[in-house]
């Protein structure tokens, strides 16, 4: 560690910082108190969020008290992240609609479909 806190390699997950703070009491139940205070001690130099503060605190509290990490893995897929978005795009001019075409006499004197 630094003087500056750990780094995020030194996190028990990588991608905490993308983690919203409504999915991470539950990424934070399977570590123990020494990995939890490396997740306190990171936020505590970097981004400061009194929010996740209060869950990574109320969790060490839970731990010390005596309870235990539940099993899973910290680092596995995470639902509530969504994927990379995918470079390019698949517009083009071989997906793109017809030519207008302007409506006929016959168009105009039909009434409009109600549905």
């Amino acid at each position: 560690m630094t003087d500056h806190g750990p780094t995020r390699e030194e996190l028990p997950f990588p991608d905490y910082d993308h983690l919203p703070i409504t999915g991470l009491a539950h990424r934070i139940r399977s570590l123990d108190l020494a990995q939890l205070r490396v997740v306190i001690e990171y936020e505590e130099a970097h981004a400061r969020r009194v929010p996740a503060l209060q869950v990574l605190q109320t969790r060490a509290s839970e731990l010390e008290a005596g309870a235990e990490p539940s099993g899973g893995d910290p680092s596995a897929l995470a639902p509530e992240l969504s994927p990379a978005p995918s470079a390019g795009s698949s517009v083009s001019p071989a997906t793109a609609p017809g030519p207008d075409i302007p409506p006929t006499e016959s168009d105009e004197a039909k009434p409009p479909m109600r549905g």
